[in-house]
């Protein structure tokens, strides 16, 4: 059933009814809920979107972080890596996350310069910060901030769109250019503190690393001056040449000695040969002495000494391999840098983009009308329950 206010007058109304009776009517026939939820929600849509809601100007930026060693993603980064370059995406959020902070909201907020431009008389009441004084706390401003200010990253492109609302074209680029710039401050910041970690991690390892060679090797000269050897293996090899000579020559004078024993028993050269390999057999228990078989031994000293000098051995390696991971940490931090680079600067917008004023309107009598027929179908339903 067609609702009453609905009904197109027939041509004899038409002919009866002038135009003000005839709106008297329609007036009387839609009734008080339609007043209420149709009429004066349309009317205050109309005058808050046509005459109070303030232009809203809209500046835009986009940028990219790039470093030059990270896998690159689809899109614009293919094209970024054959110019020897990737996005970084863990620079992006924090880019994106002090963009959106309250650290920001600071420096933009000095002087109160943040304040004056969106708490301006211009501005009207229901769209300026802190109306006649009430609500300006910072959280309140933090609160009012992240409405007007947003970040939007394409996973696909890594490319991040800066959006900046304001009621001065002028204020709208002026925080769009200071939000960008203190977003490539704060990559700059993650690159420095980033390469001088790499660094000095790497520096205290080689700082490391040479004091435990440095104690290596004091450890092993001081050793080879309390048990008076250079090296016991170079030394135990020239005792023992020494001790094959002398058994060489131990052996031709004992043969000398069987044959002089056999021919001339009665030869005085007996008794000096005797005499000979007597000192040779001392001489050779001496020289083994001296390599094997005591405290003192070259045997003995070489365990502790091949232990210092395997010690220093790998001390020095540790020593060479740390330096190399400083030169390779010095290589890699000035590699590792991502910086910002922009591909739209922030406009100057010459006209407001928002509110959408027609659509407001528009999408307010829509809304209106929706809540008449509610409303109306529920009074219905109510009044047909008490008959």
């Amino acid at each position: 059933m067609p609702l009453p206010f609905l009904r197109w007058p027939s041509r004899r109304d038409a002919k009866r009814n002038a135009l003000f009776p005839m709106v008297r009517s329609a007036f009387s026939k839609i009734g008080t809920l339609a007043v209420v939820t149709v009429v004066i929600p349309t009317l205050l849509g109309i005058l808050y979107f046509g005459f109070v809601a303030s232009d809203i100007y809209i500046s835009e930026s986009r940028f990219v972080v790039r470093s030059p060693d990270k896998p690159a993603p689809s899109g614009i980064g293919v094209i970024l890596k054959t110019a020897g370059f990737t996005t970084s995406g863990d620079e992006v959020y924090a880019a994106k996350s002090f963009v959106q902070s309250r650290d920001a909201l600071r420096e933009l907020d000095r002087n109160g310069a943040f304040r004056k431009a969106y708490g301006s008389d211009n501005v009207s009441i229901f769209n300026r910060f802190g109306p006649m004084g009430y609500f300006d706390s910072f959280e309140s401003l933090y609160k009012y901030f992240q409405g007007k200010v947003t970040v939007e990253t394409d996973a696909a492109t890594s490319i991040s769109t800066l959006t900046v609302r304001a009621y001065n074209p002028e204020d709208a680029r002026r925080i769009n250019e200071q939000l960008l710039t203190m977003a490539e401050t704060t990559v700059n910041k993650l690159n420095e503190r980033g390469r001088k970690d790499l660094v000095r991690y790497a520096e205290a390892e080689v700082d490391t690393a040479r004091s435990q060679a440095t104690a290596a090797a004091v450890a092993l000269a001081a050793y080879r001056n309390q048990a008076g050897v250079v090296d016991p293996e170079k030394q135990a090899a020239v005792q023992l040449q020494m001790v094959s000579k002398l058994q060489d020559e131990l052996i031709a004078t004992k043969t000398q000695l069987i044959q002089l024993r056999t021919y001339t028993p009665q030869n005085p050269q007996i008794e000096v040969l005797q005499t000979k390999i007597g000192s040779l057999n001392r001489e050779i228990a001496d020289q083994m002495g001296q390599v094997a078989g005591s405290s003192k031994s070259l045997a003995g000293t070489a365990v502790r000494y091949q232990r210092l000098l395997v010690e220093s051995t790998v001390a020095e390696k540790q020593l060479a391999s740390a330096l190399g991971s400083l030169e390779q940490a010095r290589n890699e931090a000035l590699r590792k840098q991502a910086y910002v680079e922009r591909i739209v600067s922030p406009n100057l917008p010459d006209s407001p983009l928002e509110p959408k004023r027609w659509r407001g309107m528009i999408a307010t009598f829509v809304a209106s009308l929706f809540a008449y027929a509610i409303f109306r179908m529920l009074l219905a339903a109510l009044l047909e329950h008490r008959d």
